[in-house]
């Protein structure tokens, strides 16, 4: 079975090194953070109903599918949007490795002032 690779970018709160994982395939990016010690915030606990688990996905972008309808309204609410975001909780896993950054701030980390 083809283990792609997801490597998150350092994080100064969340993972200060950065960290490389192997991942099944299916499995949301947020779920296979959360398995590997990676504590992602996810305040709706995965409902897609905020947007705290809010990454960019650097590499590997295009072999996702694409966003639903209500992860992209949510996405617009999200603490610095780009061309990447991607909700971590409604982003499945492929084949492919993923290149992974956790912003600096989500909407729950500014509000309470983290």
């Amino acid at each position: 079975m083809i283990m792609p690779k997801l490597t998150f970018l350092p994080h100064k709160q969340i993972c200060p090194e950065g960290k490389t994982i192997e991942v099944e395939p299916g499995l949301s990016v947020c779920d296979a953070a959360l398995k590997n010690g990676i504590d992602i915030e996810h305040a709706c606990e995965k409902s897609c109903a905020c947007t705290t688990c809010h990454v960019h996905v650097r590499e590997g972008l295009d072999s996702l599918e694409e966003a639903s309808e209500m992860e992209e309204d949510y996405l617009d609410k999200a603490w610095g949007l780009d061309t990447d975001s991607r909700l971590s909780c409604q982003t499945i896993v492929g084949e492919e490795d993923l290149t992974i950054e956790i912003p600096k701030y989500t909407i729950n980390l500014v509000s309470e002032n983290h």
